[in-house]
């Protein structure tokens, strides 16, 4: 059987590809462990750790990202996994585990970062007035 699923974190989108294997997780066609910061790693890892260890060895996750930095691509590479993992296993169980750990594991973080506006600098901040 063969799930897809996505997850977004600001300007990243991460498509997951689940299917019955040996163990592999690969993001962007690289093995996961090849991937840098180790923080970066770690998280896209947690709904695995959160999850039986034996149920990496039963699958093969396949992660393409693109957008965003390094910590919002692992952000959204760790709510696709968690969704496909949820959706491959059909386990209730599992779901309400990864609910109560984090809520993000498997609903998107929808907030944005706010567009810049005329009159300054960013988004709310004004250039300052001189009166001398």
């Amino acid at each position: 059987m063969v799930t897809n699923t996505s997850g977004k974190k600001k300007t990243a989108i991460a498509r997951a590809t689940i299917r019955d294997g040996t163990g592999k997780v690969r993001v962007n066609s690289r093995p996961v462990e090849l991937v840098e910061p180790e923080l970066a790693q770690l998280k896209m890892l947690e709904p695995f750790r959160i999850a039986a260890e034996e149920l990496r060895d039963d699958v093969d996750v396949e992660v393409s990202i693109e957008g965003g930095g390094v910590m919002g691509q692992a952000d959204a590479a760790r709510t696709a996994i968690a969704r496909g993992l949820v959706q491959h296993t059909n386990d209730a169980e599992l779901r309400d585990a990864y609910m109560e750990f984090d809520r993000s594991l498997l609903v998107n973080d929808v907030r944005q970062s706010e567009s810049k506006k005329w009159g300054g600098p960013g988004a709310r901040a004004r250039y300052q007035k001189s009166y001398r």
